[in-house]
């Protein structure tokens, strides 16, 4: 809806101006976890005041995403993109019970879409190629929760639930990258892009459960990635020729 509102506002905009161009295209992005930007993996660890001292880890791993993008422009050089995405982040999980000699390992992957709305600045370097940047950010949405149960040896069993607090979100989107254009082809661009959620993702609770015992583990998650960015629009359509045939009385 938001997507749809800011194309037909800048739509309605251009009427009148010549050489302004919208597009639209299809992406898709590998994810990698962005140690630089935030934090990569996650360790929680018990207090001394449980029984059974143990550790739970979370180690962010390579995701993707996908989806549909708009360029909505406002002038040769600038314009508004939006679109919506797809995105599935992997993580992989590790529990330590150094008491019990007891490691575990196993897998979870979390899924979420975006709207980003971000603006758009075009650098021409040749009649064909374009350098470009945007910056802006994305509304979020987290349907559901995630989890996994892993078993070790004996009667010793792991939990492992993202929780997701709040189902909508912001995150701040910036991108770079470069444009090749053929004019009845469509337009080819890569570039790196990174997102920095303002709120954590989702909470990793771990439960440890073992002959009737019970201990929990809490931690927030971030999510923040680095991307390398591959898309490619559509070429503009011009239609030639009379728009409607001409009738009997003509």
């Amino acid at each position: 809806m938001i997507s749809f509102l800011i194309i037909t506002f800048v739509s309605l905009s251009q009427l009148g101006r010549k050489n302004i161009q919208s597009f639209f295209g299809i992406q898709i992005k590998p994810i990698f976890p962005a140690k630089y930007i935030g934090q990569k993996n996650y360790t929680f660890s018990t207090n001394n005041s449980d029984s059974i001292q143990y550790s739970s880890s979370i180690n962010q791993k390579t995701g993707y995403s996908f989806g549909g993008t708009v360029r909505a422009g406002i002038s040769k050089l600038i314009a508004i993109e939006t679109g919506i995405n797809f995105y599935q982040r992997n993580f992989n999980l590790n529990v330590d019970v150094p008491d019990s000699n007891i490691f575990v390992q196993n897998d979870i992957s979390f899924i979420n879409y975006d709207i980003p709305i971000n603006a758009l600045f075009y650098i021409p370097l040749s009649e064909k190629i374009y350098m470009n940047a945007s910056l802006g950010a994305s509304l979020t949405m987290k349907p559901t929760r995630v989890g996994v149960t892993t078993k070790s040896t004996g009667s010793n069993e792991f939990y492992h639930t993202g929780i997701v607090n709040n189902k909508f979100g912001i995150a701040l989107n910036g991108n770079m990258g470069f444009e090749y254009r053929i004019k009845k082809i469509g337009i080819f661009y890569l570039g790196g892009s990174a997102q920095v959620p303002i709120d954590p993702i989702f909470n990793l609770q771990t439960l440890y459960k073992h002959e009737g015992y019970k201990s929990y583990l809490y931690g927030d998650v971030n999510g923040s990635y680095f991307a390398i960015d591959i898309k490619y629009f559509f070429p503009i359509i011009n239609n030639k020729g009379k728009q409607f045939l001409e009738g009997p009385i003509e």
